[in-house]
């Protein structure tokens, strides 16, 4: 079932999510709807905030990135295969010289802007049948679960960007939250305040 995906403005996706215990109510079912719920709407990661659950739960699928001409073969290698669930995970290093590139958000149509990250990072978690797992990622890899994980401790790209930037968008965010902006994917809004 494809789940209403939450706008920039709602208070959850601010909230520094939960962790999940292992006998956490249609577990499973949620992370098929999620799944359905993201490729729904053509995305290359998803987190439970998004669909208005406060939990540390998101997952990733970056092969679309692997179609990318200008990635070594082993980059593009990674990136095809790398599907996963990540359940209470905790970033445990992020390591290197920052980088920019233009990340974009399904809670944030139509925004797109030059995010700086670390390129490395050490993570651990439980994949869906809570077996636990320390990894390392590089490249667009750590950066999309970097993207990911940052939903769950209820941070957005956006609050990444110079106020400069910030001072920019901020009337498309403001039309986001009230709902004014075309997406082909089910979104639901934070309710709009009607002036007395």
């Amino acid at each position: 079932m494809i789940l209403p995906i939450i706008a920039y403005g709602d208070p959850v996706l601010r909230k520094k999510a939960k962790e999940i215990p292992q006998d956490y109510p249609k577990l499973k079912e949620l992370i098929e709807n999620m799944w359905e719920t993201m490729y729904g709407a053509y995305g290359v990661g998803l987190a439970a905030p998004q669909v208005g659950l406060p939990i540390r739960l998101f997952m990733i699928d970056t092969s679309p990135f692997a179609e990318d001409e200008d990635l070594s073969e082993a980059e593009r290698k990674e990136l095809e295969g790398l599907k996963k669930v990540f359940i209470n995970p905790t970033i445990l290093e992020e390591t290197g010289d920052e980088w920019a590139f233009s990340e974009g958000c399904l809670s944030i149509p139509d925004i797109r802007e030059d995010v700086f990250r670390k390129p490395d990072i050490a993570i651990e978690y439980y994949d869906e049948d809570f077996n636990k797992h320390t990894e390392n990622y590089t490249g667009l890899a750590a950066r999309v679960i970097q993207h990911e994980y940052d939903h769950i401790e209820g941070i957005l790209f956006t609050d990444k960007l110079s106020s400069l930037k910030k001072r920019l968008i901020k009337g498309k965010l403001a039309n986001i939250s009230k709902g004014k902006i075309n997406v082909d994917y089910r979104m639901r809004f934070p309710a709009v305040k009607k002036a007395r």
